[in-house]
């Protein structure tokens, strides 16, 4: 036992070296003191911000935090803006309404857990909030730690510190952290870093300050370091000065020695860049924060196609169907559409939508009926798709299979209404130069839709309509 013991202690990991951390009472105070008097002076005016200023409801203050942090995630504070708002006036929704006041967002699923937890405070907890992060990680599903530490702090005011991707940036550049900032290891000490700079009178305002920094002057690229308000206290920055005062002094010829630009000095120091990244001179501050490489996206390919028929008062209507439940863009509504082998000859891609589509309205589809559209590249967070879009026209009544997914025909201002993702808004992009042509067509009886079924008949219609047909394989 007493050797089992010695082992454990010799393989216990040293604490880190006290440049990499905030170990000084005074200078912790300062850094708060500065930090704040900034945030002060130079905070956006953002609508989150005012409710949770001014918001008497405690239980309505949190919810008002909680939603824009959700919204916040991944996604810019611009973009945000504007759904938060409509948010914020609807005091109840359906999944449906989720969906629409959310599409276009990105990462649907925040906004169905979103609801889920609203719900459950409602239902379970008499619709009082939670009012500690500990408890608002434990009782409400889809809350992590930072956003539970973000409404606890901001609404309740609870002493307690959060990290996000701003955060990160900030506290690895205060402390010349190199190691991989996505690591385990590594949030365990920054999250202990967080927790110490909180400030205890204002922790709320001492967050959203830290996060403000890293959003608005310590940015990834090109770092505002000259109007930082912490830069006193950067290890970053302090490198890079002595750096510059080092090279000045060898320019004009004096025998200084080499200033102390090197890592802590402590051999595996598990916060310091690993020896085969060594800090890069022309980077700067932005030496810091050191990521492990991306995994590339996986690479996918959809085939898409826009059915139009003519409504029953003559105006042109798409059918959108509704996806599953769960997985990617759940429970939004696209064109029908059919993945397909990355390699698959255009011949047979027409052929196997033909054939899915042949499933949707139950009667046979031509694959050389329908018209190439164009391509649409769409970026999801892991990955690279690449949406090949179709058109077919159809004339009379089209019954649809209840059995499958849901669905419906809408015209095009229920579309652009609809909850439908930024890549299906894409995806109607394609049809833009020729929507005048194809609602021509749609409500003019004489041209049936099996003229179109031939590319250069198609070609020829164009052509004396007087539109292009540059997106046409012709």
């Amino acid at each position: 036992p007493g050797q089992s013991g010695r082992s454990s202690e010799r393989s216990a990991p040293a604490p880190p070296p006290a440049r990499h951390l905030f170990s000084d009472p005074a200078e912790v105070e300062a850094l708060r003191r500065n930090l704040l008097a900034w945030y002060d002076r130079c905070k956006r005016d953002l609508p989150w911000r005012a409710l949770a200023a001014t918001e008497p409801d405690a239980d309505r203050r949190g919810y008002a935090v909680w939603v824009s942090e959700i919204m916040l995630q991944q996604t810019q504070v611009a973009t945000v803006i504007d759904y938060y708002n409509r948010w914020m006036q609807v005091t109840a929704a359906y999944r449906q309404e989720v969906n629409e006041l959310w599409a276009g967002l990105g990462y649907y699923s925040r906004g169905k857990r979103l609801q889920e937890a609203a719900r459950k405070v409602v239902s379970e907890l008499a619709g009082r909030m939670p009012r500690t992060a500990e408890d608002l990680q434990k009782l409400l599903p889809g809350v992590g730690r930072y956003t539970a530490g973000a409404i606890a702090s901001i609404s309740y005011g609870q002493a307690t510190g959060v990290v996000d991707g701003n955060v990160i940036r900030v506290l690895c550049r205060l402390r010349c952290i190199g190691a991989d900032s996505s690591s385990p290891a590594v949030i365990d000490r920054l999250w202990d870093m967080a927790n110490v700079l909180v400030d205890r009178s204002r922790p709320g305002d001492f967050n959203q300050a830290l996060m403000e920094l890293g959003a608005t002057v310590c940015v990834p690229k090109a770092p505002l370091c000259g109007e930082c308000p912490a830069k006193q206290h950067c290890q970053a920055w302090r490198r890079v000065e002595r750096e510059l005062a080092f090279a000045s002094q060898k320019l004009f010829g004096k025998k200084n020695p080499v200033p102390d630009v090197e890592d802590c000095g402590v051999g595996d120091c598990p916060l310091c860049p690993p020896a085969t990244e060594p800090w890069d001179s022309s980077l700067g501050v932005t030496n810091f924060p050191r990521k492990a490489a991306k995994k590339p996206p996986r690479v996918m390919r959809t085939a898409t196609c826009v059915l139009e028929r003519r409504g029953c008062h003559g105006a042109p209507e798409y059918l959108i169907v509704q996806r599953p439940s769960s997985g990617l863009l759940a429970g939004l509504w696209e064109f029908p559409s059919l993945p397909v082998a990355q390699d698959l000859q255009e011949e047979k891609e027409r052929e196997e939508l033909a054939h899915h589509l042949q499933a949707w309205m139950g009667r046979p589809v031509a694959a050389k009926g329908l018209q190439f559209m164009g391509e649409v590249i769409h970026i999801f967070s892991h990955i690279h798709q690449t949406y090949v879009v179709y058109s077919l026209h159809l004339d009379g009544d089209v019954t649809l299979d209840p059995a499958l997914s849901p669905s419906r025909w809408v015209t095009e201002d229920e579309f652009h209404a609809s909850a439908v993702s930024t890549a299906m808004k894409k995806v109607w992009g394609t049809l833009g130069p020729f929507l005048p042509f194809l609602s021509f067509l749609v409500k003019t009886p004489g041209i049936p839709s099996t003229s179109l079924g031939c590319p250069n008949s198609r070609t020829l219609l164009l052509f004396s309509s007087g539109l292009s047909c540059s997106s046409f394989r012709c």
